[in-house]
């Protein structure tokens, strides 16, 4: 503080004004910033209680919105200063209990003197005008680019409702929100309440909304804008969804209701509580920063992921369903009752993750629903929690500038397959009640992780603190392999071996899997038996399979129970390579497929074997779910490849363009089923890179060639735009400018700015790395389209000439905060797959010591795919 401002506030706090101290006495001080500690949080929560808030907004459209928070609470002692949460506004008056206040604020939070306030009730107003957010927190400002309408939307998770309004910003103090908002006529203003009047006044409207059931800040929403609205009341609960009114012709409104009713039906019955707030809103919104989020009667979720200008295919169907479940299971499990600090948010992410899978499973026609879960979310769980940063799954959370540090695919996807196995191995109906006792027991309340432990404990009668411990509280993901002999064609012994993550992670868990054992028929490998074995420590001996006969294959984790990788015995691995086509059941070959790829990445199997049966196997392929899983890791070995140059370039090339051809092939041959045949055509585009296949996609692109069967539709235009432009194919910038000018959308920006980046030119990677490393002229969500596409993985030189300043740079740009750095350190950290590129992410890490837990986080995992990738060439090799 400076002198001078010191004595303004001394005379001011002399006259009629009263002044907020400086100096906590009780409350461990709080640093400055809008962030605030687990501790500080636990304690501002033990004075605090009864909280409401009274909100009252100006909108106009323009950058700036004005604001009234009107706050009443009960404190239980005034022995020492409260601070109260409002970021970067600008402060026009400040009540507490009724006296002026001079507003001690520092631009993050307003101190406020434990003699001004009442043990007891009290009263704090607010009145405040804010910059509207550009960066998809707070009260985000949208202007559509095609019609310049202006949306707005509120996103506050973890701690960002005080971008918005003044705020106790923390779970665990939940609060009664009355909102009232003055915005244009032509606007509609949607919240977790639907509003009870809209009055004129003059050129606006007035908008007035009841009081809301307790929800913590983060939960509480609202929105505006002149939104497109679709209704449906034929279900139990009144459905809308938003969207902007340049996109709505990209929206299906009939697929969002049925699934939507199909979920609210599911979930009324499983929870057995009908759900609690009422009406149920979703709105499409741009520049969000995740897939959506779950605020309570108000859903949000970005356009990116769920806009069409085609038909869905089934697999987009499905991530809507899966997207609409997730979020209306977070309406139960993390809206109506709450984590009390953030070390729970992995809890209400793995719960919704579970029961929005099991819900997609069992509600709607995608009964398939958890092989798309294993093939996907289960991987990435099993990839991340292979890594050196691989965490537990309950994590301390020190602060809320933490709050997001572990959130990966730990968090979702390994606390929902634990969840997934702690079902099994309880049983389906006393997992369900324990459920339902946890929800019933502390609805509207605040709850931490033993609360639901214990109330699955009760239900199933038996203690699960050995449980808890080995499986939330122990990082590492185990391998489980079939040990047996053969004597006389049948087994004389069998046993299941549990080996752990490593000698750092050392815990053997306990679950339930399925064993299955299977001979060579004539035509297909044949099930012989399967048996439910519940194993924990080294080796678990499986008696009952003693005697069946001699198996060609055993897979101990038929139907994909519990969470643990599978190795295959040596007899099973080369059954498994030899006859692909020949497994019958689709998860039990999604299974195999997934051991084959594994054994590439753990160096074990030649990445040019997995390829050649690949080209052998994957067109004798009819499962679509299936399809997509192969075509990942093909899409992963041409990166691969790539980064290896110039070690194996020939067979590099050769490869890629036989896998380019067999997808153009497949696409060709599937003409009669639209989903199959895009999603081979969209391999094909994808791995084009010699001249044949660019030609052909830019004859493709004009009209001069076809598909039979294949629309070429706006999103795909643009996809093949891009990838001439990656490879600078003759005329590509021509046809990426005239494609600019003919589509000015927000998602038309968005992809000329992906085929801009992506050429390989020198002039064009520095201007755009200058302009995301300062971020000073465009939104943060093309921000982060630029940074995906900056560096391909075979512009390797290009990527070379800038890998040092990246580095260099990151103390600066790990300044911008978790919001910009979880985007560009997993995005732009320099990757070579070679021994140099790890040793220069080593010296990073070794010198670079105060980089954030996050930035450092991500420095390790780029070493660690650096490490990883060269063994893969080495084997190769």
């Amino acid at each position: 503080m400076t002198q001078l401002k010191a004595s303004l506030i001394a005379l001011i706090c002399g006259g009629l004004f009263a002044c907020s101290s400086t100096q906590p006495a009780h409350i461990p001080p709080r640093d400055g910033s809008h962030y605030i500690s687990q501790q500080q949080a636990a304690e501002r929560s033990a004075r605090v209680s009864d909280v409401s808030y009274e909100l009252d907004f100006q909108l106009t459209g323009g950058i700036e919105f004005g604001a009234n928070t009107k706050i009443s609470f009960n404190l239980s002692d005034n022995s020492s200063p409260l601070t109260l949460d409002l970021n970067q506004a600008k402060i026009k008056h400040l009540l507490v209990n009724g006296k002026p206040l001079y507003p001690n604020y520092n631009g993050a939070y307003i101190s406020i003197n434990a003699d001004l306030l009442n043990t007891g009730a009290n009263i704090l107003e607010v009145d405040f005008s804010r910059l509207h957010s550009t960066n998809g927190e707070g009260l985000h400002r949208f202007v559509d680019p095609i019609d310049n309408k202006v949306y707005l939307y509120s996103h506050f998770e973890p701690a960002a409702a005080q971008q918005m309004f003044a705020v106790f910003d923390q779970p665990d103090l939940k609060a009664n929100y009355k909102l009232s908002v003055t915005a244009p006529k032509d606007w509609q203003v949607i919240s977790t309440m639907r509003e009870t009047r809209v009055e004129p006044q003059g050129e606006l409207n007035r908008w007035t909304f009841p009081v809301t059931p307790k929800l913590s800040p983060y939960n509480f929403s609202m929105h505006a804008g002149p939104y497109h609205v679709w209704q449906d009341n034929s279900g139990k609960y009144p459905m809308r969804l938003f969207a902007r009114q340049s996109v709505a012709g990209q929206v299906t409104p009939s697929d969002w209701f049925r699934y939507t009713k199909q979920g609210l039906a599911f979930f009324d019955d499983y929870f057995g509580i009908p759900y609690p707030f009422k009406k149920y809103d979703q709105l499409l919104v741009p520049d969000f920063l995740y897939g959506a989020m779950e605020n309570a009667g108000a859903i949000t979720f970005t356009e990116d992921r769920f806009l069409y200008k085609a038909a869905m295919t089934s697999q987009q169907k499905q991530r809507l369903a899966g997207v609409i479940m997730h979020e209306m299971a977070h309406q139960w499990f993390g809206d109506l009752v709450t984590m009390k600090w953030w070390n729970g948010l992995w809890l209400n992410e793995s719960f919704a993750s579970f029961m929005g899978t099991l819900a997609t499973s069992q509600a709607t026609e995608f009964d398939y629903a958890w092989r798309s879960f294993y093939a996907g979310g289960k991987q990435s769980a099993y990839t991340q929690d292979s890594l050196v940063t691989t965490h537990p799954i309950e994590v301390p959370v020190a602060t809320t500038q933490n709050a997001f540090d572990n959130i990966d695919a730990i968090t979702y996807q390994k606390g929902a397959s634990t969840l997934k196995q702690l079902r099994h191995l309880l049983g389906e109906d006393v997992f369900r009640r324990g459920v339902q006792q946890y929800l019933q027991q502390y609805s509207y309340q605040n709850a931490e992780l033993s609360d639901f432990i214990d109330s699955l404990a009760k239900a199933a009668g038996r203690d699960l603190s050995q449980w808890t411990r080995d499986w939330l509280y122990s990082a590492g993901v185990n391998t489980l392999k079939a040990e047996f002999s053969c004597k006389n064609g049948r087994i004389d012994s069998f046993s299941l071996v549990q080996t752990p993550a490593s000698a750092e992670l050392p815990t053997l868990r306990e679950q339930k899997v399925q064993v299955a054992l299977f001979g060579q028929g004539h035509r297909e490998l044949q099930k012989q038996t399967s048996v439910a074995v519940t194993y924990k420590g080294q080796r678990t001996q499986v008696s009952e399979l003693v005697g069946q006969a001699c198996p060609a294959l055993v897979y101990p984790n038929y139907q994909d129970w519990g969470y643990v990788k599978v190795e295959l015995d040596a007899q099973s691995f080369d059954t498994a390579r030899q006859n692909l086509s020949k497994v019958a059941d689709p998860l039990l070959r999604s299974m195999l497929w997934q051991s084959l790829w594994d054994s590439v990445r753990d160096g074990k199997l030649g990445l040019d074997q997995y390829l050649s049966a690949v080209i052998v196997n994957a067109p004798q392929e009819t499962d679509y779910t299936l399809v997509g899983q192969i075509i990942a890791t093909l899409l992963d070995a041409k990166d691969y490849l790539n980064l290896m140059a110039p070690a194996r370039q020939h067979y590099a090339d050769k490869v890629i363009k036989a896998l380019a051809q067999m997808s153009l092939r497949r696409a060709m041959e599937t003409s009669d089923d639209s989903d199959f045949q895009r999603r081979w055509f969209n391999a094909y585009l994808s791995l084009a890179s010699d001249g044949n296949s660019l030609q052909h996609l830019a004859q493709l692109l004009h009209g001069d060639s076809q598909i039979k069967g294949l629309k070429i539709d706006q999103d795909t235009r643009w996809a093949i735009i891009t990838q001439l432009n990656r490879y600078d194919y003759p005329n590509s910038a021509a046809m990426l400018k005239q494609a600019a000018l003919a589509d000015q959308s927000d998602s038309g920006q968005k992809a000329a700015i992906a085929a801009e980046v992506v050429r390989p030119e020198a002039g064009i990677k520095r201007q755009w790395l200058e302009r995301i490393q300062t971020n000073t002229d465009i939104p943060f969500s093309k921000l982060r389209t630029a940074m995906a596409h900056l560096y391909p993985a075979e512009q390797k030189l290009l990527s070379a000439a800038t890998a040092e300043q990246r580095l260099d740079k990151l103390m600066t740009l790990d300044k911008k905060g978790p919001v910009f750095m979880r985007s560009y350190a997993n995005l732009l950290l320099p990757t070579d797959c070679s021994h140099a590129g790890i040793a220069a992410l080593s010296q990073a890490l070794e010198q670079q010591t105060e980089l954030s837990a996050l930035t450092r986080r991500a420095l390790l995992e780029t070493r660690q795919r650096e490490q990883r990738c060269v063994l893969i060439k080495d084997k190769m090799m």
